[in-house]
């Protein structure tokens, strides 16, 4: 029998023995604790910036992603981190570095393939204007990436299996990232089908849902990334919150499917970096980059794992300018004969100039700018009619020596051309659309010409896109600036003199993204319904307009650009004060 002394002298080393043992396992467990910091790097909306050289004004940039990749080499110096590359699409559409690859040079690596790799990119998502290259570009630059190539919500019609890889997981120090690749779903809206034929899009929403339960059961990821090629302002274009198959659904889906940490939005061109919370009340950040590389997404993970399990991550962001960057000098030095090739290539003379041409006539009535096109496919497609919009905001083709650069300037994406047919009410509803949301009602002279919204700062900006600013050639009309919308347009007849009638039916030239619906002039003006679109189509081209109108303009040798004059925004006096007034607004200032 032990005493009170001896018994309270064994409980004392007893709790002493458990002091140690619970010590030893704290730091048994402390020491198993790692902290891993990750820098995520992601460029998005590229659009063939991939020199610091604008090859269509023949001049420097001083943003690429030769700059990017400077910044991206010193953070990849930095040991106590490790870095990760991510695109969110849209890098095969912009400069002629790009189309030349694409359309013009088919031996060899591609370019974006081989600069994406060189970079040293770990995952991309496909944009809308990637898939404009056609399956012939696209799937071959599948297999020539290094890294997945993402778009989980682009199924095959088949099977119903993502047609390009869905997510991917990146492991760095033992932390596990998880990257879900979406791509908007407005695709059929835009490009004709034999450019995705055999592919189907779904809603962003559903699909994030779907994958973000695989992704958690079958990878348990430290990190879920969402890599967008996707805007952020769901109510673009007049849409709503609750819209299926929403064009801009990043901040749809961070908030309605728990479990992302950061998405890397795009395709709308803003710069953003904002928190939102999701339903479940966690932060979710979105970063977008805006385009052509004049910035970059970074994200600043840090991680706190005891071995497998996970105690703590932080997640910053910052929107970062590349302006500050030198070009990266090994880069520049790899890819010098190609810089040097597409120079070459974009100053091969095509034609003569008598006169010089320039967008900004076309935000305001007729121009030799739009009509340019007009005539190339008037002549190319025999039809009756032809719709065009000015597709650059601020272009000029000087008088003289025309250049194949000049050609982008003219034209600025690769759209086909189609042959619709169309009745003459439909061709009136049309232009009632189109000139609603381009020309203001005036009452007077000292009132706006063109119709404007208030941007967040108080600033005008215009209430259309100015690439929707679609007139017709064809027929002669007139616009009454002092009617509302849908009661401005007056179809005089056709400009060859024959009588126009709405009960008629006419043949008529639209670009393949009007005919597919794109800006809603068909769809929402002239009340066709979407899957109507595709039976109206009569012919449609192999190569893409600008193809068609540089093959054109090279054959006639001179041209002699002028406005047709064949319609014209009457009270004339309200139009010369409106257009003097408004000129300054979008341009002087």
């Amino acid at each position: 029998m032990f005493g009170l002394q001896e018994k309270f002298i064994i409980l004392l080393s007893k709790i002493e023995k458990n002091k140690v043992q619970k010590t030893e396992v704290i730091m048994e467990n402390l020491s198993e604790t790692k902290t891993t910091k990750i820098k995520i790097i992601a460029t998005g909306d590229v659009h063939g910036a991939i020199f610091p050289y604008d090859f269509i004004e023949n001049e420097p940039l001083n943003t690429s992603l030769a700059q990017v990749y400077t910044y991206i080499k010193e953070q990849r110096a930095v040991k106590s981190q490790d870095v990760i590359l991510l695109d969110n699409g849209d890098f095969l559409q912009g400069q002629p570095v790009v189309y030349y690859s694409n359309y013009e040079k088919y031996d060899g690596e591609h370019i974006c393939s081989d600069v994406m790799n060189f970079m040293g990119y770990d995952a991309a998502s496909i944009g809308n204007h990637d898939l404009e290259t056609g399956h012939e570009v696209y799937d071959r630059l599948v297999k020539e990436f290094n890294f997945p190539w993402l778009a989980a919500n682009a199924v095959r019609k088949s099977d119903g299996k993502p047609y390009f890889e869905p997510y991917t997981v990146i492991e760095k120090r033992g932390v596990k990232i998880a990257v879900l690749g979406l791509i908007t779903p407005s695709i059929p809206t835009w490009l004709p089908e034999k450019i995705w034929e055999g592919i189907e899009f779904r809603d962003m929403v559903e699909t994030a849902q779907y994958w973000m339960k695989i992704i958690r059961e079958k990878e348990n990821p430290d990190i879920v990334i969402g890599l967008f090629h996707s805007g952020i302002d769901s109510t673009y274009n007049n849409r709503c919150n609750e819209d299926f198959m929403n064009e801009n659904a990043s901040a749809l889906v961070a908030h309605k499917v728990p479990g992302f940490d950061l998405i890397i939005a795009g395709h709308d061109h803003q710069e953003c970096n904002m928190v939102i919370k999701n339903v479940e009340g966690q932060r979710v950040i979105i970063l977008d980059s805006k385009n052509c590389a004049r910035l970059a997404a970074v994200a600043s993970i840090q991680v706190k794992k005891c071995g497998d399990r996970l105690i703590d991550k932080k997640i910053t962001g910052l929107i970062m300018e590349m302006n500050s960057c030198e070009p990266d000098t090994e880069m520049m030095k790899r890819y010098g004969g190609y810089i040097n090739m597409i120079k070459k290539y974009v100053s091969k003379p095509i034609a003569k100039f008598t006169r010089t041409v320039s967008s900004r006539d076309a935000m305001f009535g007729n121009s030799a700018f739009v009509d340019l096109i007009h005539s190339v496919q008037l002549e190319e497609t025999g039809a009756d009619i032809s719709f065009a919009a000015p597709l650059t905001f601020d272009s000029k083709i000087k008088k003289g020596v025309v250049c194949i650069r000049d050609m982008f300037k003219l034209y600025k994406f690769e759209n086909l051309l189609y042959t619709l047919k169309l009745t003459g009410q439909e061709v009136l509803d049309y232009l009632e659309y189109s000139y609603g949301w381009w020309f203001n009602m005036m009452s007077d002279k000292k009132d706006h010409l063109v119709l404007f919204e208030l941007d967040e700062k108080g600033n005008n900006r215009t209430a259309g896109k100015f690439y929707n600013y679609s007139s017709a050639s064809g027929i002669n009309y007139t616009v009454d600036l002092c009617k509302p919308a849908g009661e401005k347009i007056k179809i005089l007849g056709f400009t060859d003199g024959r009588p126009f009638s709405l009960d008629g039916v006419y043949k008529v030239a639209v670009n393949s993204y009007r005919g597919n619906g794109g800006g809603g002039h068909l769809t929402e003006g002239a009340h066709i319904v979407h899957e109507e679109l595709l039976n109206r189509i009569i012919s449609a081209t192999d190569k893409d307009l600008r193809y068609i109108i540089m093959r054109n303009i090279e054959e006639k040798q001179i041209i002699s650009p002028k406005a047709s004059g064949n319609w014209k925004a009457v009270p004339q006096e309200f139009w010369i004060k409106g257009r003097k007034k408004d000129y300054q607004v979008m341009y002087d200032n």
